[in-house]
Order: structure tokens, then C-alpha cells, then sequence
């Protein structure tokens, strides 16, 4: 603990984004590190506490304390305030393979658990740790650790999102021989095609899969493992085992009338075009959606609705409003309740904050419009039971509707039902924690392939755990860190 009265000496202080007016003119990072000083400030305020709930309890479910991924928080909280970065880097990757991902887009569930948050003041974990590997990257620190021995052991990694990155990335380094394929023109999965630059840039992605590819994995781009393109059972048959890491992409819909109206499109339709045009892939025989000029609804309440916020602002939409069938959360949770677990309450997002109106309790019962376009949503506010009330119908303009409800279970067309893994209750696919191992010899799974719809901390923590009971299927034992 380097300053045992910190927490008591310094107040709290975070990231400032840049001003809204400023942002909304691109689709860069807007975020505004604090000076070495101001990091190390807040290092110091970490109070080293005998039970650091921010830690994580391990590969348990969602919702219990801390971090997914066990990042060792007082330790790099301790050497940043000590100046000593490299070794601050070197304890945050023993456990995060990426910690330039989760200190960019992590909801940072470590610092709900911070025993500071007692009284809504917990250290700025996530900022300290973006702090720490941008400086590790600008310094030269983060280079590829090839394999001293290969294995002669072949594996093949379906999806190249934060979980499949991770498990192929500690496999190479086991001295496996990884392939990766990937059903999109470059590495990333919703990281890339998904996830806002204005949120993370994908520069931050392709130095990562440099490094990878230098440790000796191989990425196989444009190819639909499942759909067309590779036969997934050549990968069984000619690999000594294959790890399906596609997540959970088949989303969540609202069927009611007037759902075949031009206009209304799942988010995930709609973000990727933007992550490509930022990119300048081609977006040749692909419609565009694009919310300029247009007033924009935005149903679901979670992230990637605030994700098309934020897009739609920086394409010009004349207004965006957001609904949300849950009742507005508490402005305050009960911390006597809810610590260190992750709390209910009223969270304001960057994109909303630029100028989203949000409805709570609403249901839309209807679209309507003219000339096969969408123009309008009849909506209703709900009770507890999710029930109308009545009397309290009322309509929205809308000529864009994005669906942002949040994802059911993964892809099953393809891939799955043609090897014919077996899937639990919910539609994922069927695999435990104990070895991440399907229904199908050599074959593995994990992230939200695995577990559906989750955080990218959970998605790297399962990648790496995953990677070690491959490991351990191909060898018998192994020494791939948790």
C-alpha cells in the first residue's frame, strides 16, 4: 500500500470527455486522460483492503462482486503510485490479455465493488487501468511472447471476438499452432463491428492481432465457418481441436404490427455500416441505414442502444429518443443492499448525455406510416407487470426505428445445427466451467456463445479459461495461467 492516507488526502477524479459540440463532428475517442500526476493520485487513494471485493470472486455467474478477469487491482493500483508502470503492466496482463478493451468499454463492475463506493467514491480502477497499458503501448513494453517449443498440436478458433482473441492468443503462446477464422473482413467481432470507434478505436484491435500473428497465429479472414464457407466438420477432422467462439448474435425482436415497415432495423444492422465506413471497407450491395436528417427511436435501454445514440447524433439525426420497457431506475441504490454487488440505478451514458430523450415503462403496441416507410410509434406506458395503463397512450415521429433489445442466444442456422452440438435451456451452447468442452469431442466453446449476451470482461476470462482446458485436453496437463 504506497500511501496509507490516500484515500482520506484525495477526492476522487475521473476522465472528462471533450465537449458535446466538439465530439459529435467525428467518430473518435473523446476521452481525456488524466496527467501521470492526477493517475498516480488516484492510485494512491486504494486502501489495500483485507478483502478486495474488486479482485473478482473467479469464473462464477453474473452479478457477483469485482472483476470477471481477477485483475489484481491494489497490486497495479500500489506500483502506479510507486512510478513503477512496466511492472503495473506486466500484473495487469497475468490476468487480462487486453486490458486496452475492458479500460475502454468495460462497465468496470470493480468499481461498484470498491469499498470506497461505501460512500460513492471508489477508485477510478478502469481509468488506472487504460492508463497503464496506453503507456505500455507508447513505450515499447507490449511485445509478441512466442513459444520457446511448438507442440505439433493444430487448433482451430471459430470468431475472432474478445473470447476467441484470448483463447487463441494463450493457446500460441502454449506452442499450439492456432488458426482463427473469422466470417468478416478483418479481426474483432462486435469489438470491431459493433462497438463505436468514438468508443474505441480499431487501431486499438490491429496492434493486438499484430502481436498475435507474430506469436504465431494465423487469422483466416472472410470466412463463414457453417454457412457456405468452411465445412465445420473439416475443421473437426483435420484439427486436434476446435473452440467455438462465435457469440450470441440472433437478436431479440418486436413483432407487432407494422414490423414489415421500411425503416425499422436491428442495431446490429445498423452500427456495423458505420464501423465500416470508418474503416473504409466496402459497403458495396449493402443498404444503408443511415439516421441523418431523421428522427430516431431507439427501442431497448442497455449499451447498444446507447450506442445508436450516439451514431445517430454524429450522422445528423434530427432527434433521438430511447425506450425502455423497465421503470426508471432509482436515482441512488440502497448501499447497505446492494455492496459489493452491482447495483441497480440511474446510469447517464456519454451518448446519452449528448442529447438522447429517454421514456421509461413504455411498450409500443404498433408501427404505422405511409407508402411502406415508417412514420410513427403508437406506444403505451406499463405498469410493474409490464401491463398498459390505460389512458396513457401517445405517439412518436419516427422515421427510424433501431431495435436494440438485446441478443436471445447465438446464431444456431449453420454452424451449430450442422455439427449438431447439443444447447442448454436458453438456446446457447451446452458447455460447463469445469472443462468448456460441448457435446462433441475436441470441440469447445465459451464467451457469449457459450453463456449468451455478456460483458467483454466475462468474454476474455472465459477465452482464457477455455484455452487452458484445451491445453489440457491436447497435453494432460498445463501451466497457461488462469
Amino acid at each position: 500500500m504506497g500511501k496509507v492516507t490516500g484515500f482520506l488526502e484525495f477526492e476522487r477524479h475521473d476522465r472528462k470527455y471533450a465537449p458535446v459540440a466538439d465530439r459529435l463532428k467525428n467518430f473518435q475517442e473523446f476521452v481525456i486522460p488524466l496527467t501521470e500526476k492526477e493517475t498516480r493520485d488516484q492510485a494512491a487513494r486504494c486502501m489495500n483492503c483485507g478483502i478486495p471485493y474488486c479482485h473478482g470472486t473467479g469464473s462464477v455467474a453474473p452479478g457477483t462482486p469485482g472483476c470477471p478477469v481477477n485483475n489484481q487491482i491494489p497490486d497495479f493500483n500500489d506500483l502506479v503510485y510507486q512510478n513503477n508502470w512496466q511492472e503495473a503492466s506486466r500484473n495487469l496482463h497475468s490476468t487480462n490479455n487486453f486490458p486496452e478493451f475492458t479500460g475502454r468499454i468495460c462497465p468496470a463492475p470493480c468499481e461498484a465493488s470498491c469499498t470506497l463506493n461505501i460512500d460513492d467514491n471508489p477508485v477510478t480502477i478502469k481509468t488506472i487501468e487504460c492508463a497503464i497499458v496506453d503507456r505500455a503501448w507508447e513505450n515499447g513494453w507490449i511485445t509478441p511472447e512466442v513459444a520457446t517449443e511448438k507442440t505439433g498440436k493444430k487448433v482451430a478458433v471459430v470468431g475472432s471476438g474478445p473470447a476467441g482473441l484470448a483463447c487463441a492468443q494463450q493457446l500460441a503462446r502454449a506452442g499450439h499452432d492456432v488458426h482463427v477464422f473469422e466470417k468478416f473482413a478483418k479481426a474483432g467481432g462486435l469489438l470491431r463491428y459493433g462497438i463505436p470507434d468514438f468508443k474505441m478505436e480499431k487501431g486499438v484491435i490491429d496492434r493486438r492481432v499484430t502481436q498475435m500473428e507474430a506469436e504465431g497465429v494465423t487469422f483466416h479472414y472472410g470466412s463463414h465457418v457453417g454457412n457456405g464457407g468452411t465445412d465445420p466438420h473439416k475443421l473437426v477432422e483435420e484439427y486436434d481441436a476446435v473452440a467455438l467462439t462465435g457469440g450470441a448474435e440472433a437478436p431479440r425482436d418486436l413483432l407487432i404490427p407494422g414490423r414489415e415497415l421500411d425503416g425499422i432495423h436491428f442495431a446490429m444492422d445498423f452500427l456495423p455500416q458505420q464501423n465500416r465506413r470508418v474503416g473504409n471497407e466496402s459497403l458495396d450491395g449493402v443498404r444503408e441505414i443511415l439516421a441523418g436528417g431523421k428522427h430516431v427511436v431507439v427501442i431497448g435501454g442497455g449499451d447498444t442502444g446507447s450506442d445508436c445514440i450516439g451514431t445517430s447524433f454524429r450522422q445528423g439525426a434530427l432527434s433521438v429518443t430511447q425506450l425502455e420497457i423497465m421503470p426508471a431506475p432509482p436515482e441512488h441504490e440502497n448501499k447497505g443492499l446492494t455492496w459489493p454487488n452491482w447495483p441497480l440505478k440511474m446510469r447517464t451514458s456519454s451518448s446519452q448525455a449528448e442529447g438522447a430523450k429517454r421514456e421509461y415503462a413504455v411498450l409500443t403496441q404498433k408501427f404505422t406510416g405511409g407508402d411502406g416507410k415508417v412514420a410513427k410509434l403508437h406506444c403505451v406506458q406499463v405498469d410493474d407487470k409490464f401491463k398498459p395503463v390505460a389512458g396513457t397512450e401517445f405517439d412518436l415521429d419516427a422515421e427510424l426505428v433501431l431495435l436494440a433489445m438485446g441478443f436471445v442466444h447465438p446464431v444456431h442456422e449453420g454452424l451449430l445445427k450442422s455439427l449438431g452440438v447439443e444447447l442448454d435451456p436458453r438456446g446457447n451452447v451446452r458447455a460447463n466451467t469445469a472443462d468448456y468442452q460441448t457435446s462433441l469431442s475436441k470441440v469447445f466453446s465459451a464467451g457469449d456463445m457459450r453463456r449468451g449476451q455478456s460483458l467483454v470482461v466475462w468474454a476474455i476470462r472465459e477465452g482464457r479459461l477455455c484455452a487452458r482446458s484445451i491445453d489440457t485436453f491436447l497435453m494432460g496437463s498445463t501451466n497457461l495461467p488462469r
